[in-house]
């Protein structure tokens, strides 16, 4: 519990502190955010707001990290794992895709960053990386850091991705390629308001302490009951979890309305990556859907609003994702927030209250219920 306490507030520290160093000095450069004409026009007043903000979230979630592994190593209670650096390499890899994206916004004045195409290839590279490696570095128990299995709170049985045939890898590649998208752009979308995707971040980031947390405490490796859980280095995890609400927390204080400096891609790309990851280790893919259930409706607010134009000429939303469209309706800017603040902590509220109802379920079975 003393990592996790560690990561967390140290990443807290890091990104407090740090950030409004960002501010200043992107503020001296004039590296201010464009803000498209297509877009709501109240957001016109915020052109020129710093960015990059990710920057500080990114080095807040790498000291958070290292500084609890270290205080780990001098107390003899653990240290780095390969599942931690994993998921943390996904969560850098990404950062930095989103670094350049903005870099090119700032320094070359487009205000759409890096083209479609070179962000996908960007995503399917570090994906491609990530999908290979999850799968290597047994433990001294076999167990590796992510499974070829669907999860929901624990690998299906009965849903091997690979089908067990040596091809089938392809198709696992492919399903962590898509989620590892899907995550990332889904945080990405929801990056529209001030303190939005902090906000929610920190929540989904909370919840997945717990689990992770929890996970540790009910390790298989500890005690072989139907209730335990075969995940790799789960306390890692945990500590992972804990540096992202920290940095999250902290930067909120900045970017909270009237932000005073915004993430960009680098930020959301970032908790995009660490959002995927930690589905992928700690074998809950499908449990993620309901704990980050607003990153979901973000992303499909933008799906159907394609879909629908394209099929009718007609949009289905006022204006896509779907915090736009509440804007343009009339609601105020904080007003949405709040309101997308209270769904994601209802979710994730709820995909916590599922979790502990399935080892509620498993207790019963072991006893005899």
């Amino acid at each position: 519990m003393t990592n996790i306490i560690i990561a967390g507030t140290l990443s807290f520290l890091v990104v407090i502190f740090l950030t409004p160093v960002l501010i200043k000095r992107f503020s001296a450069e004039g590296l201010g955010q464009e803000i498209r004409e297509d877009g709501p026009q109240s957001h016109l007043r915020k052109r020129g707001t710093p960015t990059m903000g990710g920057i500080a979230i990114l080095l807040g979630i790498v000291f958070g990290y290292f500084g609890s592994a270290g205080y780990a190593i001098m107390t003899k209670t653990g240290g780095v794992t390969a599942t931690g650096l994993l998921v943390l390499g996904l969560t850098v890899g990404l950062g930095f895709l989103g670094f350049l994206d903005d870099a090119i916004k700032l320094f070359r004045n487009r205000n759409l960053g890096l083209n479609k195409t070179a962000k996908l290839v960007g995503q399917l590279v570090i994906a491609v990386a990530f999908a290979t490696a999850i799968l290597l570095f047994p433990d001294r128990n076999g167990v590796t850091p992510g499974s070829t299995h669907l999860s929901f709170i624990r690998d299906i049985a009965t849903l091997d991705l690979t089908f067990g045939k040596k091809w089938g890898y392809i198709l696992f590649g492919v399903f962590i390629i898509l989620l590892i998208a899907a995550w990332s752009n889904a945080v990405n979308l929801t990056d529209g308001l001030d303190g939005l995707a902090a906000g929610s971040t920190a929540m989904v980031m909370g919840v997945y302490t717990l689990i992770t947390f929890w996970q540790y405490r009910y390790s298989c490796y500890n005690t072989v009951d139907p209730s335990c859980y075969v995940v790799r280095d789960p306390l890692d995890l945990s500590i992972l979890a804990a540096a992202g609400l920290g940095a999250c927390i902290g930067f909120l204080w900045w970017n909270a309305a009237p932000a005073k400096i915004f993430m960009g891609d680098t930020g959301s790309l970032a908790l995009g990556g660490l959002v995927a990851g930690l589905s992928v280790a700690s074998r809950t893919e499908l449990l993620m859907v309901i704990v980050g259930a607003l990153f979901v409706i973000e992303a499909l607010s933008v799906i159907i609003q394609v879909i629908v134009f394209r099929s009718t000429g007609r949009r289905f939303f006022r204006m896509a994702p779907i915090h736009h469209h509440f804007e343009n309706a009339g609601w105020a800017e904080t007003t949405v927030t709040i309101r997308f603040w209270l769904i994601a902590a209802l979710t994730a509220a709820l995909g916590l209250a599922v979790f502990y109802g399935d080892w509620l379920s498993h207790v019963d079975i072991q006893v005899g219920r």
